[in-house]
Parts: structure tokens; sequence; C-alpha cells
């Protein structure tokens, strides 16, 4: 019975949690200028797209296999998984992401470049 149900859930797991690709960096880095923060693009972006299943409010299978301790609800959440945001969702020279979020609704291939460059300016400038 254990066993029947580890195969069961391994696969449930990498769907919940992307299992697509393996992530990689998106080499973003926060430009000169740059207008993007967590109150005009970061907060939003989460609630769009993450806190379906990354949130302190969630528990057990409302989390659709989100880690327990990946929650973006918010500011300092975030910055605590900041790379493996930008290695599942951001896009930038170097990679678009596009492992998150498994379903629904998802961002634009613009907004996932606006999440590699908000994260790598939150990252440089804390």
């Amino acid at each position: 019975m254990r066993v029947a149900s580890v195969a069961l859930f391994v696969p449930l797991a990498a769907f919940a949690c992307g299992g697509e690709a393996d992530p990689t960096p998106t080499g973003s880095t926060c430009p000169t200028g740059s207008t993007l923060t967590y109150e005009n693009f970061g907060a939003d972006f989460m609630e769009a797209y993450c806190t379906r299943c990354h949130s302190r409010e969630l528990f057990g299978l409302e989390r659709h296999g989100a880690p327990d301790d990946h929650n973006f609800d918010t500011l300092e959440g975030i910055l605590d998984e900041a790379e493996h945001v930008d290695s599942y969702a951001a896009a930038g020279p170097d990679a678009v992401n596009t492992i998150m979020p498994p379903g629904g609704d998802s961002p634009s291939e613009d907004e996932r470049r606006d999440l590699g460059e908000w994260i790598a300016c939150e990252l440089a400038n804390p």
C-alpha cells in the first residue's frame, strides 16, 4: 500500500511543482532607472500568478504541492526564495522560465521579464 501511495504521489508532485524543465537562472540585472517596486509590480504579480498556491493562508492540499516554506504574500517571503522565483518563473537574457505557474492564468513573457528585473533590483538594493 505504501509503495502505491508513493507511486501516485511522485507524478502528482512533479505536475504540481511544474516538473517540465530544469530551473535556470535568468541572468537578469537591475537596469539603471528601473521603476519596478514591490508596491507597483511585485505584490500584484504574486497575487495574480503565485499566491493561489504559495500563501501563508493555504495548507495541505490547498497548496497544490507548493512547499510549505515558499510563501509569496509578503516581500520577505518572496526574497527568501528569490532564486527559486527567478529560476522557475522569470525571464531574462539567459532564460525564459515557464515552469511556474503550472496551471491557470500565466504571465506573458514581458511580465516574466519584468519579474526578473524586479527581483534583480530588490536583491541589488535591499
